[in-house]
C-alpha cells in the first residue's frame, strides 16, 4: 500500500513540476531585437545572394541587353517567378487531397488501479458476487488504418481544379509583371541615354555661362557697362543656367534607376550604346478591330478574370457536393498487448453513411452565396473586358500621338541645332555676345532633350500597347535560357507587329487555331 501511495505521490509531483516549468517558460518570453552585427551580416549575405549568378557588363549596353538582364536578374521579377513556382507546388500538394487517409497510431495506457466490472442477472436483477478484471493496468495499442471519404474525394478533386487555375493566374500575373518591367527598362534606358548624350553639352554650356558671368561682373566693376544692363544680362544668364541645372537634375537619376532594374550596383556608371533614333510605324498598320480581338484572348488581366470566374464556378460545385451524404470506408489492422484480450490482433472494416441534417436548412443559403460569387466574378470579367477594349483604343491613340510628337520634336531639334551652329560660328568671329551663345546652346540642348523624351514616349507607348494586347517576346524560360539567347529572342520580338493579323477575320481565325 505504501508503495502505491509513493508512486501516486511521485506522479503528482512530476506533473505539478512539469506544469510549473511550462508556465514559467511561457511567462518569461521577452522580445529579442536583432543586433547591429547580425543585421550587417545578413545585409552582406543578402547583397551577395542578390548578385549571385549575374554576368558582368563587358561592353556598351544595348536596349535588348538591358531588357534581357532585367528579365533574367531583376529581383522583383525573381519574386514573381517564385510565387508561380509556389503555386505550382501547392497544386502538387492538392493532388494528395484526393487520396485516402492512411493513419498509423500507437498508444500507451496506464492506470493506478484495476479496471473491475460487475455483472447482474437480467431476470432477477441480483448482482453477481464475482468481480472481473477486464483490462491490464499497463498496456499498449497500435493500429494502421485506411479511411476513404467519398465527400473528401469530391471536394479534393474540385479543390485541385481550383488550385490549377490559381497556377494559371500566377502565370498571368508574371506576364503582367514582365510587361511592366519592360516598360520601366525602356523608360530608364532612354533617360540614361539622353543623360549620357547631353552630359558633356550641359557641362560645356554651364562653363560658357560661368565665363560670361565673370566677364559681366568685371565689366560692371570697371564701369564699362550700365549697371542695369549688366544686371539684366546676368539675370538672363542665370535663367539659362537654371534651365541647364533642371535638365541635369532630371537626368541625374537615370543611371541609378536603370542599374536597379537590371540588378547592377547603384553607383556603377554604365556605358550605353545609343539605339537608332527612329520610331516604329508598324503598330498603326494593325486595325483597331483586330487589336480588340487580340486583347480579348491574350490580355493578362482579362485572362486572370476568366480563371477567377472558373474558380467561382468550381466553388459552387464544391458547395453542392458538401450538401450530399458522406460515404466513408474504413479498414484497419490493430494490435493490443492487453493479456485479458482473447484476440490481441484483429482486422476491422466498416462502411459508414452520414448526413448533416442541418444542410436541409443551410443548403439553399450556401448555394445562393456561391451563385452570388459566380455572378460577381462574371460581372468583374465583363467590366474588365470593356476596360481592356477602352485601353486598346487609348494605347493605340497614344502611339499615334507619340509618333506625331516625335516628328515635331525631331524637326524642331534640327532647326535649333542649325541655329546653334550658326551662332557658334558668329561667336567665334565675335559678332554676338556669349549671352546669345549660351541662350542658343541651352535652346538646342532643350530641343535635343525633348527629342529624346518624345522618342522615349513613343517607345513606351508601343510597349504599353503590346502589354494591353498581351503580346510579349516568345521566351521558353528565363532561368534555363542564357543571357545571349534571351537577348536574341528579345531582338526578334521587335518584328512582332508583322505577325499580327491585319483584319478582324484574320484575328478570329488565329484565335480559333
Amino acid at each position: 500500500m505504501t508503495c502505491k501511495l509513493s508512486t501516486k505521490t511521485a506522479v503528482s509531483v512530476i506533473a505539478a513540476l512539469s506544469l510549473f516549468l511550462s508556465i514559467s517558460a511561457c511567462s518569461n518570453l521577452q522580445p529579442r531585437p536583432l543586433s547591429e552585427k547580425s543585421l550587417a551580416a545578413q545585409g552582406t549575405a543578402d547583397r551577395a545572394a542578390g548578385r549571385a549568378g549575374v554576368e558582368p557588363i563587358t561592353a556598351a549596353l544595348t536596349m535588348e541587353q538591358a531588357v534581357a538582364r532585367a528579365l533574367k536578374y531583376n529581383l522583383d521579377r525573381r519574386a514573381k517567378m517564385m510565387e508561380e513556382a509556389l503555386a505550382l507546388n501547392q497544386l502538387d500538394v492538392a493532388h494528395y487531397d484526393m487520396l485516402p487517409r492512411l493513419l498509423a497510431q500507437a498508444g500507451y495506457t496506464s492506470r493506478n488501479n484495476d479496471r473491475i466490472s460487475l455483472s447482474e442477472n437480467a431476470d432477477t436483477g441480483l448482482a453477481s458476487p464475482s468481480q472481473f478484471i477486464s483490462q491490464e493496468r499497463i498496456h499498449t495499442a497500435s493500429s494502421l488504418g485506411l479511411s476513404w471519404s467519398m465527400l473528401d474525394l469530391g471536394v479534393g478533386y474540385l479543390g485541385t481544379l481550383q488550385q490549377a487555375d490559381r497556377v494559371l493566374i500566377a502565370g498571368e500575373k508574371r506576364r503582367k509583371a514582365m510587361h511592366v518591367l519592360m516598360q520601366d527598362v525602356r523608360t530608364a534606358f532612354w533617360r540614361a541615354v539622353s543623360a549620357q548624350k547631353l552630359q558633356s553639352q550641359v557641362r560645356g554650356a554651364v562653363a560658357t555661362a560661368n565665363e560670361a558671368l565673370a566677364e559681366s561682373g568685371r565689366a560692371a566693376a570697371q564701369g564699362l557697362r550700365n549697371p542695369v544692363d549688366s544686371l539684366r544680362y546676368q539675370r538672363q544668364l542665370r535663367e539659362n543656367m537654371r534651365l541647364l541645372d533642371a535638365i541635369n537634375q532630371e537626368l541625374s537619376t537615370a543611371q541609378i534607376e536603370l542599374a536597379t532594374l537590371i540588378n547592377e550596383p547603384a553607383g556603377q556608371n554604365i556605358l550605353l550604346a545609343e539605339p537608332p533614333l527612329t520610331v516604329n510605324q508598324q503598330p498603326m498598320a494593325v486595325p483597331v478591330e483586330a487589336m480588340e480581338d487580340i486583347a480579348i484572348t491574350s490580355n493578362a488581366d482579362l485572362r486572370e478574370h476568366h480563371y477567377n470566374a472558373r474558380i467561382a464556378r468550381e466553388e459552387t460545385r464544391k458547395t453542392m457536393v458538401k450538401l450530399f451524404p458522406n460515404l466513408v470506408f474504413n479498414y484497419s489492422i490493430n494490435y493490443d498487448t492487453d493479456r485479458y484480450l482473447v484476440n490481441s490482433s484483429w482486422r476491422e472494416a466498416g462502411l459508414h453513411l452520414s448526413f448533416n441534417l442541418f444542410n436541409l436548412l443551410t443548403g439553399p443559403t450556401q448555394m445562393k452565396l456561391a451563385e452570388a460569387g459566380v455572378k460577381l466574378a462574371d460581372q468583374r470579367r465583363v467590366a474588365m473586358q470593356i476596360a481592356v477594349i477602352a485601353q486598346v483604343h487609348l494605347a493605340r491613340q497614344q502611339v499615334a500621338n507619340s509618333l506625331s510628337q516625335f516628328e515635331q520634336a525631331d524637326a524642331i531639334w534640327e532647326i535649333d541645332r542649325g541655329i546653334a551652329e550658326h551662332m557658334k560660328n558668329r561667336e567665334a568671329s565675335q559678332t554676338i555676345s556669349k549671352l546669345d551663345l549660351v541662350a542658343n546652346e541651352t535652346t538646342a540642348i532643350l530641343s535635343l532633350l525633348r527629342r529624346y523624351q518624345a522618342l522615349a514616349q513613343a517607345q513606351i507607348a508601343e510597349a504599353r500597347l503590346q502589354a494591353t494586347l498581351g503580346v510579349e517576346p516568345k521566351i521558353s524560360g528565363v532561368s534555363e535560357t542564357s543571357l545571349a539567347d534571351l537577348e536574341r529572342d528579345i531582338g526578334l520580338s521587335r518584328d512582332v507587329w508583322q505577325t499580327l493579323p491585319r483584319s478582324r477575320s484574320d484575328a478570329g481565325a488565329k484565335a480559333a487555331q
